[in-house]
């Protein structure tokens, strides 16, 4: 029997960025951002900004599933209104890609993140449900002007967020958000350091601001400046009690 080591898990580093603030956020700092974790991603790597509004995504790529350059990330969907940037696998994703298929819905790819992105555009955060695998990813939706980003059941998958000075960041590692620009970039909390446990999953980490969204949870996050996370499993709530 062969032991399953970590770098045997499909493994990409995805990073995003939304500013509200006065200062500027320029694609060379998107670049930084996103190739602070090439290492996670060395078969390619992709960004992409929204041109109406200062909302900014960047992939590195760990070539999985079609590695032609259809599968690279950012990726759309729906005629350019969605965007995903995704670190994962779904294991049901041929299964779901034919249902979503007999409700009208066609594929570019052979990946299983457009189909995460069809799922999303046909029954939102409740696609969550329907997705059998280890993920974390980050959807813009371009006309509500909204971001959803998830985790999956058991958080194996890492999404970590940061919101500061009017300004929004998620990433894959803590480490991405040192290469934020100085107006954003978080200070190290010494404090928390000295007391937090070796307890996975928790929600604070050592850098200021910056949180870990738990499995099992999702957020929303809109131009108000207010995220909203949400718990949308509960493994209790999903036992089968045997008669």
């Amino acid at each position: 029997m062969r032991l399953l080591r970590t770098t045997d898990i499909p493994m990409c580093g995805i990073v995003g960025f939304w500013n509200a603030s006065a200062h500027s956020f320029s694609l060379f700092e998107l670049d930084r951002f996103t190739d602070s974790l090439a290492h996670r991603g060395p078969d390619g790597r992709g960004t992409w900004s929204d041109q109406n509004c200062p909302m900014y995504l960047g992939h590195r790529r760990l070539s999985v599933l079609d590695l032609s350059p259809l599968g690279k990330q950012p990726m759309s969907y729906g005629n350019g209104r969605y965007w995903i940037v995704h670190n994962g696998e779904i294991y049901n994703f041929l299964e779901l890609r034919k249902e979503l298929e007999g409700l009208g819905h066609s594929f570019k790819s052979d990946t299983d993140t457009e189909v995460v992105l069809a799922a999303y555009a046909q029954w939102g955060a409740d696609c969550q449900y329907r997705l059998n695998g280890m993920w974390a990813f980050a959807i813009w939706d371009t006309n509500k002007r909204q971001l959803f980003l998830s985790r999956d059941r058991y958080g194996v998958k890492p999404l970590l967020y940061m919101c500061s000075n009017r300004s929004f960041a998620f990433a894959s590692e803590l480490k991405a958000f040192i290469a934020l620009p100085k107006f954003i970039r978080p200070d190290f909390e010494y404090k928390v350091m000295a007391r937090m446990k070796n307890e996975p999953n928790q929600r604070r980490t050592i850098l200021k601001d910056v949180y870990n969204l738990k499995g099992g949870h999702y957020l929303i996050y809109q131009s108000d400046g207010t995220p909203k996370i949400s718990k949308w499993w509960e493994t209790s709530d999903h036992l089968t009690i045997p008669p």
